[in-house]
């Protein structure tokens, strides 16, 4: 990827002189009676900045400013800048060349004139400014002049705007400075900034306001080191993950023939899926480069994994009168599986359609279908088992080891952590899905007999004529019939299995007061007398562990006895659900490990970005961790042809974000390798963890650093606008985006409602707009409720509410370029217009300038197009969509289209 830092690279590579160190230098640019190349027109100037070396007698290309036509005195509002760290000192001499555009396309220029100036003579000045006569390739004449004036850093002129600026016909308003290696803090160098956002870009701006004054606006742009980091982390979690299923389905002991033939069908898929990831693992620990996943990319295979296009965008407005104030916005290209395509639609309808096919599958594999639900809870069950058990036994040991100790204090704390522990573990485990897996698993067995008909082992083919039964439905005598059992199996020794767990603790516990009680100390709860005669043996003399490790023996015995039993019953119901998953449940599996990556990184990076921005921000803190914060999503996807998949894969991607928490933790150090967030956890259950410098980390809230869960509200708005979307709303179906809208809107309301119930409003940021947070709710309600085209308002409105309450501000179209691009631009403006007094009569200019500087033009960037390919690589474009006026004439002409387009594509790829 090539950008403006080559520029700065050939700068330090020619010989410039790098010490000693200058401050950011910002220049605005102006030229004085420029002579007209012809009598008939006025010239239309652009400056071309460049570096003089004076030892390899040599220019380094810097910057251009924009065309200003028709005016002998252009004002240049694209100004120049040189960051901290660049490679001027104040014998550097910068050289000003003015051409003359002839053409509107800008190809055709014509040298009117030069200028030399150093920096030291500069920043020497006592008014900071220069005037400078516009020289003549051979130095002859005279054509003008250029003014060249410094602005420092934060500068605000409080004065008239110059009429020049103002009158001038014709005249844009556009950037003012580029920065290819500001900072993403223009006032300090952030090390948790510059940690985890890389290749930071800035533009300045200055626009007029409504009274006649000059507001500065600074765009910083970045990549994020997440757009890799989450995906290679999430790869080896699901490698870690599936690897773990299948020693689950080794270790369920002897089948019969029918299931152990499933079980190996189900590993060898599982081992097809491991060795996928690796392979793709692999390939992204190889790459270099840039940090982020162009959209020339997005159907690369080994690239699915990793977003498209994620950027972020800070405006920085600072006004003659008040603070500095920030908006921050994540642009990114829409969660989906591109690589595997949208020919059968996205994951809402592959999901939907999937279940609704799954009982059949279940009936030809005489499996007992269980519901999402149960399959989420039978998760959430290994889950706990792995976390909780491992856990008690250290427990248990501590117990003892604080008994060794005879410190009645740290006896008193193990139990209570051990007892809070081990009935969390029985609650989880003390479930009904659990006692009638035990019950499928029993039949499964070599040599069960079922009711229905002959042995198990003998009946390996696939009937098909039952209706499977459903772990979730109500017991009857239909449903108890359809499924196997056998006389020797005991339906109540579960029940006594989980019980005798907690009649273990409760022996630990009498001791334990036993014990308190002979050295004085009074327990809170003193055991009944049947439990002190026969739970425990009488008190002996002796040392305490001697009294308590028979007892703690039989807990961790009945502890590991109930373990062992719920992890090969919810692994069972896993096989199952895997069994009818064969034909296509595990392509939809890694369809959705796709999705899911791609949104959680975006998530990732933009969780980060308003954690630093707030993270001294006391009201905000208390937000984050008493309710959690608001992820909006603002998508401009249509609902016509290949989007309505990527809609579906969108809406299923940040759905799945709301099992994700996030947790801030202390790094060891500011070195950035120590600021990288870490992800831990299982599908439908991962948490962040956030390191944050030590000094950071010690002035947050006791909650926060406690490790409390902080919890993120993912909300998804789509509106369509482009011409497909005109097509969708005459002729096809809308109803996916009035859904979408209407659930969300429901997250966003429900919310609300918390937020204002546990947070003072005081927390909330303050803006220049009256309305209430409530009235915007409830236009906002309305709205999505109303069938009305293109209905923008709606993300006006969410844009508008998630700011205000501290959220997190996500844009998101196909590639997160074109669409995207308009739609922050146009926020920005608005943003300027309604909270900083953004001249009315100048707002388009201002939309003019911020979007003109993201259109490419020699040498502009990845800024403006980070997908760019080379030019050896570019192939013209084909189209063959007619116009769409014609096509909403009649549906007639739209049948014609369709077939002219579908003759069309089959001529191209036959």
């Amino acid at each position: 990827m090539e950008t403006r830092g080559h520029d700065l690279g050939e700068a330090a590579r020619s010989g410039a002189i790098l010490t000693p160190k200058m401050p950011i230098v910002e220049l605005s640019l102006a030229c004085r009676e420029l002579s007209p190349p012809t009598p008939e027109r006025t010239p239309s100037a652009v400056v071309q900045v460049a570096l003089v070396d004076a030892q390899e007698q040599s220019l380094a290309p810097h910057s251009w400013t924009e065309v200003v036509e028709g005016t002998r005195d252009p004002l240049f509002l694209t100004g120049v800048t040189f960051p901290p760290g660049y490679p001027i000192c104040e014998e550097t001499r910068v050289k000003l060349t003015v051409y003359d555009v002839k053409d509107p396309s800008h190809e055709t220029r014509n040298i009117l004139g030069y200028a030399t100036f150093s920096v030291g003579d500069l920043l020497k000045s006592k008014e900071q400014q220069l005037t400078i006569s516009l020289r003549t390739s051979d130095g002859t004449s005279a054509v003008g002049a250029v003014v060249v004036s410094r602005l420092k850093m934060g500068e605000i002129e409080d004065g008239e705007v110059d009429h020049i600026a103002a009158d001038v016909p014709g005249q844009k308003c556009t950037l003012v400075c580029e920065s290819p290696h500001g900072t993403l803090n223009d006032r300090d160098n952030n090390p948790l900034m510059n940690a985890v956002f890389k290749n930071p870009v800035s533009k300045l701006y200055r626009f007029q306001t409504a009274d006649s004054q000059w507001m500065q606006v600074r765009e910083q742009m970045a990549e994020c080191t997440v757009s890799f980091g989450v995906p290679k982390q999430l790869l080896a979690l699901y490698i870690q993950e599936d690897a773990a299923r299948i020693e689950e389905l080794k270790n369920l002991g002897e089948l019969s023939p029918h299931w152990d033939n499933l079980r190996k069908e189900v590993i060898a898929h599982y081992g097809q899926v491991i060795s996928s990831y690796q392979e793709t693992l692999g390939e992204l620990s190889k790459l270099t480069g840039p940090s982020f996943k162009p959209s020339c990319h997005k159907g690369q295979k080994y690239l699915e994994f990793v977003p498209i296009n994620l950027h972020t965008q800070r405006m920085r407005v600072t006004c003659p009168r008040g603070a500095d104030t920030m908006y921050d916005i994540i642009t990114v290209g829409a969660p989906a599986a591109h690589s595997q395509g949208f020919k059968n639609g996205g994951l809402q309808r592959l999901l939907s359609r999937y279940e609704a096919e799954k009982r059949n599958f279940s009936t030809a594999y005489q499996c007992i279908y269980y519901s999402p639900e149960d399959t989420a809870k039978a998760r959430q069950v290994l889950t706990s088992i792995g976390q909780l058990y491992p856990l008690i036994s250290s427990l248990a040991d501590r117990l003892l080891e604080s008994a060794q100790q005879q410190s009645l204090d740290r006896l008193k704390e193990a139990l209570q952590t051990l007892s809070d522990k081990t009935e969390q573990f029985v609650h989880a485990l003390k479930d009904e899905l659990v006692k009638t897996a035990l019950l499928a698993l029993h039949t499964a067995r070599p040599g069960y007999v079922t009711k229905l008909g002959p042995p198990v082992c003998n009946n390996v083919g696939r009937p098909g004529s039952e209706t499977p039964p459903t772990a979730d439905s109500p017991t009857s005598q239909k449903a108890q019939d359809s499924i196997p059992h056998h006389s020797e199996y005991d339906e109540e020794e579960w029940d006594r299995v989980w019980a005798n767990v907690a009649k273990a603790l409760n022996c630990i516990i009498a001791m334990v007061d036993q014990i308190r009680e002979s050295h004085g100390d009074e327990p809170e709860a003193v055991p009944s007398e049947a439990a002190l005669t026969e739970a425990t043996p009488p008190l002996c003399p002796g040392d305490w562990p001697e009294q308590l490790r028979p007892l703690v023996d039989v807990l961790k015995g009945c502890v590991t006895e109930v373990a062992d039993r719920a992890r090969k019953s919810m692994t069972f119901v896993l096989l199952q659900e895997a069994v009818c998953s064969i034909p296509q449940g595990l392509l939809l599996k890694q369809r959705r490990d796709v999705v899911f990556s791609q949104a959680l990184a975006a998530l990732t990076c933009g969780f980060l970005m308003r954690l630093y921005a707030g993270v001294e921000d006391k009201g905000f803190l208390q937000q984050l961790h008493v309710v959690g914060l608001v992820a909006q999503f603002e998508s401009l996807l249509s609902t016509y042809s290949e989007e309505i998949g990527m809609l579906e894969d969108m809406e299923v991607g940040i759905s799945d974000l709301r099992g994700v928490a996030f947790r801030i933790t202390e790094a060891v150090s500011h070195n950035p390798a120590y600021l990288q967030p870490l992800i831990l956890g299982r599908r439908d259950h991962y948490t962040v963890e956030v390191p944050l410098p030590p000094d950071v980390f010690q002035a947050l809230p006791n909650e926060i650093k406690d490790g409390k869960p902080l919890q993120v509200y993912p909300v998804l708005f789509n509106i369509g606008i482009n011409e497909q979307q005109t097509i969708a709303e005459r002729f096809g179906d809308i109803s996916l985006q009035e859904r979408i809208n209407v659930k969300n809107f429901e997250t966003l309301d429900g919310y609300y409602k918390s937020l204002s119930d546990k947070v003072p409003l005081e927390c909330l940021p303050c803006f220049q707009t009256q309305t209430e947070l409530k009235d915007l709710l409830g236009t906002l309600g309305q709205n999505v409720g109303t069938k009305k085209r293109k209905n923008v308002e709606i993300l006006w409105l969410a844009g508008a509410i998630c700011r205000r309450m501290n959220g997190i501000r996500f844009t998101s179209c196909k590639s997160a370029k074109d669409r995207t691009s308009m739609s922050v631009t146009l926020e920005q403006c608005a943003l300027l217009r309604d909270e900083h007094h953004l001249s009315k009569e100048h707002f388009l200019r201002a939309l003019d300038c911020m979007r003109s500087s993201r259109l490419a033009q020699g040498g502009a960037g990845h800024w403006e197009d980070p997908e760019a390919p080379s030019v050896g690589d570019s192939k013209p474009v084909t189209r063959h969509f007619y116009p769409i006026a014609l096509l909403l004439v009649s549906s007639h002409l739209l049948v014609v289209w369709l077939i002219l387009s579908l003759v069309f594509l089959l001529a191209k790829y036959q």
